[in-house]
């Protein structure tokens, strides 16, 4: 019995990329593909699935967010976190928010069919690094790094204002008010220890939360 799997990311290509390589799989079949929330919950209304492979940042609902959501509604449904962004920067906080693997879109192909496989007989999925990381968590809770300490939506806010973004577009991509972001950039700032944007930029950068 085939694996079904939805595929939920914003960008096509890379949908169609995890797609072909899911489907080469004889065990696997990719029953939809979703470009943001809004498509995600019309296909799970409608068509059941195993393992949702899904994409950390997309417009408007993060895919934090979307775990959050699915975890808070009891959702059988299985999810497999497929980023861009390092191991050390999201998959601890994926995996708390109630994902059941992480991986990155710049590995083997090959570990992509190995997760989904994993994923979808209700085990976890971390790679040696992810492992690393989860025991270093254990026995050294307090962490050197101050983003860590973040929400979930700080860290959002975070990484869209060190993007270039300004806070009347990061308040439309996540549907809240003008005065909600603000709030949220005054957090990050007193949390981080820093005072502008700029700051919050270098910072990002520095530690490998956006690209340079």
């Amino acid at each position: 019995m085939s694996t079904r799997v939805i595929v939920c990311d914003d960008h096509a290509l890379i949908r169609r990329g995890i797609r072909d390589t899911l489907s080469d799989a004889p065990d696997i079949e990719v029953v939809g593909e979703a470009g943001d929330y809004g498509e995600l919950r019309t296909l799970l209304r409608k068509d059941s699935c195993d393992v949702l492979v899904l994409d950390i940042n997309m417009p408007g609902r993060s895919g934090l967010d979307v775990l959050h959501v699915l975890k808070d509604e009891g959702s059988p449904v299985k999810v497999l976190v497929v980023s861009m962004y390092p191991e050390d920067q999201y998959a601890i906080r994926a995996l708390k928010a109630g994902a059941f693997g992480y991986v990155n879109k710049g590995g083997d192909p090959h570990v992509l069919v190995q997760a989904v496989r994993t994923v979808a007989q209700g085990r976890k999925y971390v790679t040696p690094e992810i492992a690393q990381m989860l025991v270093e968590s254990l026995t050294t809770p307090e962490t050197a790094n101050a983003h860590e300490k973040l929400s979930d939506r700080e860290l959002q806010t975070l990484v869209m204002i060190a993007s270039g973004k300004r806070l009347a577009d990061i308040a439309n991509e996540l549907t809240l008010s003008p005065k909600t972001v603000s709030v949220y950039r005054a957090r990050v700032l007193e949390k981080l220890g820093l005072t502008n944007n700029s700051e919050l930029t270098v910072y990002a950068i520095r530690n490998g939360l956006v690209g340079e």
